[in-house]
């Protein structure tokens, strides 16, 4: 069931405080003392419990409570004068540069919003430990020699061939003996489906005991984990998943019977040293996700070391980071001995396809007005424009939608469920124009994308430009191939020293548009 379709009918998936009672244990906390709640996501038994409760159950073939059910609540929203279904708090004066979400939030995002993967045309790097060694690469799940609960279950996942990262990374992970393996892709790469393909393919079922461990650095991150676990080990029943995340309280001295623990940092170490529930010296792979973001969440870098040293020397390590920079690599190779190195290059973002104009501008009412003679001389299909506060956001989101367009407002108050959601419209079409601040400049690849637009230009929190952000701005269109548009709107002194520094910076001019000047417009999109 997918996560927001009820959203078309004003309705969205909430968040709810709820009431820890004293006497059972309660469900894991989402951040911010909210708890997340899903729909249609099955615990590891299946077990549903009776709606409006969060429920914990013993599970019959074992001794340990499992999350048997991560339940909905609908709330009913009234959409705002620009036609979206969250909440907004224009009175908020923030710029985008303090709105930038942690790691996390991002990373939940894309795997939130990512119907497929990605179709990347990058090089694969692979460093191997023994250079010796043959190198192997498959081009299908058959050549794999997978057991054939788990080839059906890559199958009904809608995987026909592997991914880039997997065609060398699965038989690596695969081979015998086990080899350890750091690997760097980004979102939407196929890396978790490869991992968990590899998890369950080393588990013995008949051990009624962890030999999987997977850390993942949030709650939230460990469930989407959870969910492809589930889904690849659908043909599998065998097969069961625990998670240990904070709220999950079992009986001191007990011991765990299922085979795959998915869990954060801090609880994993509890687990596996105070309480005794995992035996680690009988973990046979231990995979570390998000090690990126996992190193910027204070603690978690010491907690997941402790946890690996516990490890026996023949265990398993997989690394997994969408970046690569100094302080990833330097607790990389802590914790992976030995290890087998893929690296799948990011798509690299260039403005060769998109042409790039600037408006000249005496304030906020000539900037809007400049942009309804835009649409008014050209056919956009549908267009992004990034403003640098949620006011001005709010603002124009309201005046777009008062001159008859479709219009979604996207910032940085917004969960990220509800953020996912209003990205999904934007994408199936439902709404034409996406006002938004800073925050989701980054990773959100829609084909129908024409048209960018700075209506104010990024900057950095000392007030100079920020080239980057400029970059994956604009990055929005002339993607897949196509030609793009990119205009920006500049109204003082101060921001055309920022937009020439910009084209200096980039060393690409950036022309002068009139938008008085229909004729002038409409060469511009021919």
């Amino acid at each position: 069931m997918r996560a927001f379709e009820n959203c078309g009918r004003n309705w969205c998936w909430s968040l709810v405080p709820q009431v820890q009672e004293q006497h059972s244990t309660q469900p894991p906390p989402f951040s911010r003392g909210y708890y997340l709640i899903f729909s249609g996501m099955k615990g590891p038994n299946g077990g549903f419990g009776p709606r409006g409760r969060p429920q914990w159950q013993q599970d019959p073939h074992g001794q340990s409570p499992v999350l048997s059910n991560l339940h909905l609540k609908e709330e009913r929203v009234k959409p705002d004068s620009n036609g979206t279904v969250v909440k907004s708090n224009d009175n908020v004066e923030k710029t985008d540069e303090e709105e930038k979400e942690d790691r996390a939030a991002q990373s939940l995002l894309n795997k939130l919003i990512r119907s497929n993967l990605v179709d990347n045309t990058n090089q694969v790097e692979v460093l191997q430990r023994d250079p010796n060694s043959p190198l192997y690469s498959v081009k299908s799940f058959e050549e794999l020699r997978l057991k054939p609960q788990l080839l059906q279950g890559v199958y009904a996942m809608g995987f026909n061939r592997p991914s880039k990262i997997q065609e060398n990374a699965l038989p690596m992970m695969l081979a015998e003996p086990p080899q350890n393996l750091i690997a760097q892709s980004q979102s939407g790469t196929g890396k978790t489906a490869a991992f968990v393909l590899a998890m369950l393919s080393q588990v013995e079922p008949l051990n009624k005991y962890p030999q999987c461990l997977c850390l993942s650095p949030t709650y939230e991150l460990a469930l989407q984990t959870g969910k492809v676990i589930e889904q690849m080990g659908k043909f599998y029943p065998e097969l069961k998943l625990a998670y240990a995340v904070r709220g999950n309280k079992l009986e001191r001295g007990q011991k765990i019977s299922e085979q795959i623990v998915i869990g954060t940092p801090g609880t994993v170490l509890d687990w596996c040293s105070k309480l005794k529930f995992i035996d680690p010296k009988k973990i046979k792979v231990f995979v570390l996700d998000e090690a990126d973001v996992m190193i910027a969440t204070q603690g978690h870098q010491d907690q997941s070391i402790r946890i690996q040293r516990m490890l026996p020397k023949d265990c398993q390590m997989l690394l997994f980071s969408a970046t690569f920079e100094d302080s990833v690599w330097r607790f990389a190779q802590k914790v992976v001995p030995d290890p087998n190195i893929i690296k799948l290059k990011r798509e690299e973002e260039t403005l060769d396809t998109i042409k790039q104009y600037y408006v000249m501008c005496n304030n906020r009412d000539e900037k809007f007005q400049a942009l309804c003679n835009l649409y008014g001389a050209i056919t956009i299909a549908q267009a992004m424009i990034f403003c640098h506060t949620r006011k001005t956001a709010g603002w124009l989101a309201a005046e777009l939608s008062k001159e008859g367009h479709q219009v979604a407002l996207l910032s940085g108050e917004m969960m990220v469920e509800q953020r996912a959601a209003v990205i999904e419209r934007f994408r199936e079409g439902k709404e034409k124009v996406l006002v938004t601040t800073n925050v989701c400049a980054r990773g959100i690849d829609v084909e129908q994308v024409s048209v960018v637009i700075n209506f104010d230009l990024p900057v950095d929190k000392d007030g100079n430009p920020d080239n980057e952000t400029y970059l994956h701005r604009i990055g929005r269109t002339g993607r897949f191939g196509k030609r793009g548009l990119a205009v920006n709107m500049v109204d003082s002194k101060h921001s055309m020293n920022i937009l020439n520094r910009i084209q200096e910076h980039f060393n690409k001019k950036i022309d002068r548009l009139d938008t008085d000047d229909l004729d002038e417009i409409e060469k511009i999109a021919n």
